[in-house]
């Protein structure tokens, strides 16, 4: 079975049945454009967005975890309940799924241990808010990471969760859903399910594959 085989059979209902994986929504996210980006926002905040234009607005953002491990297995952002009539692996300009041989994929690199799914807008405020960081801290500035992104994730008793909404700038209601990524490290694909009339129905990233 190849990946988007996978995938299909588990996310083509509105429900998610294997008793390998707990499944829960933990949130909304907010798409002002409609271009999706996903990367590893400590090695990648210049990542393209996909090429597929989504809807604006907040949408329902669901987790699903391997209960043996505990780990993030799949993230997935829900656009609408229509019926899926196919599913695709999401691209950015110039990728063609085409040039991939066998068992390659597109997708984004992880080195950190975590992702974020965000609209290219937050992205810009995101690459903003770094840069004013920069240049207000100097020598002391610590890397986006500690001074931004580290107290969502852990305080004084330690970790928080494995996942968080962030919002990068004041004036811009752009939301980052940010979360650990499987096991770590990895290069990770995205797949996106469509309509019979060619819309997005939900976009699913997979870390570990459940079958």
């Amino acid at each position: 079975m190849t990946d988007i085989d996978n995938i299909k059979k588990l996310f083509s209902k509105n429900f998610v049945e294997s008793p390998l994986l707990e499944s829960f929504e933990v949130g909304k996210l907010y798409l002002s454009s409609g271009k999706l980006v996903a990367c590893d926002p400590l090695i990648t905040n210049d990542m393209q967005a996909f090429t597929t234009e989504f809807p604006k607005g907040d949408f329902s953002v669901l987790l699903h975890k391997e209960r043996e491990s505990n780990c993030v297995a799949y993230a997935e952002i829900i656009f609408s309940t229509a019926e899926i009539v196919k599913w695709e692996m999401a691209v950015t300009a110039g990728q063609n799924v085409k040039d991939l041989g066998e068992e390659e994929i597109f997708g984004y690199p992880v080195e950190s241990g975590m992702g974020c799914l965000m609209d290219v807008d937050t992205q810009n405020s995101l690459n903003e808010l770094e840069k004013r960081l920069y240049h207000s801290k100097g020598a002391d500035f610590m890397g986006i990471y500690e001074e931004f992104f580290h107290e969502y994730f852990f305080d004084e008793k330690g970790a928080i969760d494995q996942y968080a909404f962030l919002k990068p700038a004041d004036d811009h209601p752009g939301t980052i859903f940010a979360f650990e990524t499987g096991y770590g490290e990895g290069f990770y694909a995205s797949y996106i399910a469509y309509d019979k009339d060619q819309k997005p129905v939900k976009i699913i990233t997979e870390f570990i594959e459940i079958s």
